[in-house]
């Protein structure tokens, strides 16, 4: 790998919003943030120094050619190609797919074919996970009714997205899982198999047994491995608490040590074998004390900044393996800020309360003992925030007047 000059910092080029941008900030790297939504609050981030509007990128060729003209831009201003990061399946699908092409101009690191198409899909995962000798759940057929299959299941039944792209808009996560959550559980096979819903879209979804337990059994292990395989550098976490509880999204995160984790996070690392960015999301079993193993995604993640605040900057090692080759120090992360969405922990303490399982008290008491970092505001970094709420505020005063108007030529319609 050709090293840049030193005077000249390279920026990254980053398909993702503020906690990436931040995590960049906080190793003092350049990040250009290309993105289709005009409302992306990282556009307003102090660690942005320059943004590019590009087509959706579920838009396919559009997207791609845009991303080839920043790129041939960038390549002849820094004397060779520019780090490419991204933060959601989308951008992971797009940039599997044309990897070739993009490598002209971008600096990346892709699993191999076989490797990187399974962990995006699903359900196809579950084979490549078996034939790795990977610790996963066990798959279930949906058709028939005999042993693995989700019929001739006793026990509780997980269901889940094969895909999840554009997922937050996607009409099986509006329709079957009520905008929130990522997983349906069943107390059986049987019930699965009754749920409408579920029989409707059973083709879109990858059916498991479930791993008993809460929230405090939802780890996860987080690394950048090099073109080997190898873990440059990890760190393991928690949910603290997640909404819908359990089967939702984190709502309150944290880094915390665990050397059996880690042990089998650099297994699966090596069994796949995985390259470049990846998270491991894991489930103990609180009956016999073993890991499963749930998904792997191969992107950055919001966890990515936990991690850079606590001393691990994943961003950072990928930046200096993908322009030197440079291997970092092996250092482990502190434990001392965790991560907070406010209005989803907020969602889930209701919910936890509901069921008498968190008083307010002990809530507030989580959050307000503990230094947090935030999935909008922050105080050095103040200007996302500001720009969320500006934005807000202005639609809705701009469709103040318009309703205003469309209830005024409804009564006289009626009126007259």
């Amino acid at each position: 790998m050709t090293p840049f000059p030193s005077q000249c910092p390279v920026p990254v080029v980053l398909l993702g919003g503020v906690s990436l941008v931040r995590t960049l900030g906080l190793a003092g790297i350049p990040a250009i943030v290309a993105t289709s939504d005009p409302d992306e609050p990282a556009l307003a981030s102090r660690h942005c120094t320059q943004h590019h509007r590009i087509p959706r990128v579920d838009s396919g060729a559009p997207c791609l050619e845009a991303l080839m003209a920043l790129g041939a831009r960038l390549s002849n201003e820094y004397g060779g190609r520019v780090p490419l990061m991204y933060g959601g399946d989308d951008a992971l699908g797009l940039v599997n797919d044309h990897s070739a092409r993009l490598s002209r101009y971008y600096r990346f690191l892709l699993n191999d074919r076989e490797v990187g198409g399974a962990l995006i899909a699903k359900d196809r995962f579950g084979t490549f996970a078996r034939h790795r000798g990977l610790p996963v759940p066990r798959a279930l057929a949906w058709k028939g009714d005999g042993r693995g299959t989700v019929r001739g299941t006793e026990g509780a039944v997980v269901a889940k997205p094969s895909e999840k792209f554009d997922w937050h808009h996607s009409a099986l996560c509006t329709e079957l899982f009520g905008g929130d959550g990522k997983a349906l559980v069943f107390e059986s096979g049987a019930a699965a198999a009754a749920d409408a819903g579920v029989a409707a879209h059973y083709a879109e979804l990858t059916f498991q047994e479930y791993i008993p337990g809460g929230h405090e059994e939802l780890w996860s292990y987080h690394g950048f491995a090099d073109d080997e395989g190898h873990v440059l550098a990890a760190f393991t976490g928690r949910k603290v608490r997640t909404y819908p509880a359990v089967t939702g999204e984190s709502a309150f995160i944290e880094l915390a040590e665990n050397d059996g984790l880690a042990e089998v996070g650099r297994y699966v690392a090596r069994r796949c074998p995985l390259k470049g960015f990846f998270k491991m999301d894991f489930k103990r079993d609180p009956r016999n004390g073993r890991w499963h193993l749930l998904e792997i995604n191969a992107r950055c993640t919001l966890w990515h900044y936990i991690g850079a605040a606590n001393g691990v900057n994943l961003m950072r090692v990928a930046y200096d393996y993908l322009l030197t080759g440079e291997r970092p120090e092996q250092r482990p992360a502190v434990q001392r800020y965790r991560w907070l969405s406010l209005e989803l922990d907020f969602k889930a303490y209701r919910e936890m309360s509901r069921k008498g399982e968190l008083t307010a008290a002990r809530w507030l008491g989580s959050i307000l003992m503990s230094r947090n970092l935030y999935a909008l505001f922050s105080w050095s970094d103040p200007g996302p925030w500001l720009f969320f709420w500006r934005r807000r505020i202005a639609r809705r005063l701009h469709r103040g007047p318009a309703r205003f108007a469309s209830r005024l030529r409804q009564w006289r319609a009626t009126a007259s």
